[in-house]
């Protein structure tokens, strides 16, 4: 790494790399993202990624450009990439500009493309407190 940084959150769920893209994402954060990515890929063992673009109001050539080789990078390295949350308008940009995500894999929002990298959303059941389930504190016959 060239020691830059893209000041892009990058956190680890189990084996799975989670992190977003904002908007002030310029060439030079998108290339440091990229080394970085690369590296905790590789460093962590991650077999996916999940990168929310929800924040994105636009999405330049370029950035197309570098999610479209991180993607490629990712899957040489053996991880699965999906881009969550594109506006419409966004995709709308993407598709009047010509500009194709190729072997980008996306969903609808960041709970989707956690479902299709195997992850799922557990419903939490309250069960009986801890002293309850120990026995009666209370110590009675």
């Amino acid at each position: 790494m060239t020691g830059r940084t893209a000041g892009v959150p990058i956190l680890r769920l189990g084996d799975v790399l989670v992190t977003g893209l904002l908007n002030e994402l310029d060439d030079h954060s998108a290339t440091a993202f990229t080394e970085e990515l690369t590296e905790r890929i590789s460093a962590d063992d991650a077999r996916g990624v999940l990168i929310d673009v929800s924040r994105l109001e636009l999405i330049d050539s370029f950035v197309a450009r570098t999610l479209m080789e991180l993607t490629t990078v990712a899957r040489l390295l053996g991880a699965r990439v999906i881009v969550a949350g594109m506006r419409p308008a966004v995709a709308l940009t993407l598709v009047e500009l010509g500009l194709q995500l190729t072997g980008v894999e996306t969903a609808l929002n960041a709970e989707q493309g956690m479902a299709a990298l195997g992850w799922e959303q557990v419903a939490h059941v309250p069960g009986p407190s801890a002293p309850a389930a120990l026995g009666d504190p209370g110590g009675s016959p």
